[in-house]
């Protein structure tokens, strides 16, 4: 195997990690509701595992740390935008199904596109009115049968996909010129901040089980920490054409390890509804935009 070839199979397999530590986040999001914790808890314990680990690698590395308005900027992305999105989604698993969280989450990409034509003045191209079309019929067919059962984790969870389709928006200009480990260090911190300065006036309820505890740590550490190194690491290898199609792997996690572990059962119409999604997902791809990685 050529060293082009093996560096771009490094790099799937990495963006494939990525994709699969970020789709299991709901299920261990479940196991710490379940051991008692509510989402206060568990978004200050993911934030502090998170910064501490990216804080101690940035020092191993010797990364300089951004300065004056670029700090500003990017903890202000952590402690309202990530901060933000993080707990609409995980407000999102008390009302709805892991399954369709995701796939609502998973809608980012169609509603950053459209930010991208009104904001950045970015050219609205046949593929992404095709792509912006496709996923407000996936959209439809995944919402219509939850509409009557779990409407606030419906909104909870549109809610996460457009505040992180924002802070997408803004961190395209603030992320580059900081780098992807230096961003990602302050915003876990921004992050970190709000849920701190939240328990000073309503305590947190923490996990009252030791799986509950390995749930939360679980999430700091492999759906936040890999997940993003991960995700980097890989795109470097492949660009984000590759990355973003690759990324679609993360819904398809949760959706099948949601029926395996949790029972979670989708109607005929999610079905379809979340492959016309990740089907828009996969147009807007061959029109490769800056990448990110998803919550």
């Amino acid at each position: 195997m050529s060293t082009t070839s093996s560096r771009r199979l490094t790099g799937a397999l990495l963006i494939l990690l990525s994709a699969a530590a970020f789709g299991v986040m709901p299920l261990f999001g479940r196991l710490a509701y379940a051991s008692g914790a509510d989402t206060q808890a568990v978004l200050l314990l993911r934030f502090l595992i998170a910064a501490a680990c990216l804080a101690t690698i940035m020092l191993l590395r010797g990364e300089a740390w951004p300065r004056g308005r670029l700090l500003l900027g990017l903890l202000a992305m952590g402690a309202v935008g990530y901060a933000g999105q993080a707990f609409s989604y995980f407000s999102a698993l008390k009302y709805a199904s892991a399954s369709l969280t995701a796939l609502l989450l998973y809608t980012f990409p169609v509603i950053v596109t459209l930010i991208a034509a009104i904001w950045l003045k970015e050219p609205l191209t046949r593929r992404k009115v095709g792509a912006l079309l496709l996923a407000c019929l996936g959209l439809a067919l995944t919402v219509g049968d939850a509409l009557s059962g779990s409407p606030i984790g419906i909104a909870f969870g549109l809610g996460a996909a457009l505040i992180y389709s924002i802070y997408i928006a803004v961190g395209t200009r603030l992320t580059p010129q900081a780098g992807a480990l230096a961003s990602s260090a302050v915003v876990m911190a921004g992050g970190a901040l709000t849920f701190a300065l939240s328990a000073l006036f309503q305590a947190p309820a923490l996990p009252q089980t030791g799986l509950g505890w390995l749930a939360v740590a679980a999430i700091g550490l492999l759906c936040s920490v890999l997940a993003a190194l991960a995700f980097f690491a890989g795109l470097a290898r492949l660009g984000a054409y590759e990355a973003a199609m690759l990324s679609t792997f993360e819904p398809v996690v949760t959706v099948l390890l949601a029926a395996l572990l949790l029972g979670e059962r989708l109607s005929a119409s999610q079905w379809m509804g979340g492959a016309v999604i990740i089907g828009a997902v996969l147009l807007l791809a061959k029109s490769p935009a800056p990448g990110t990685p998803p919550e």
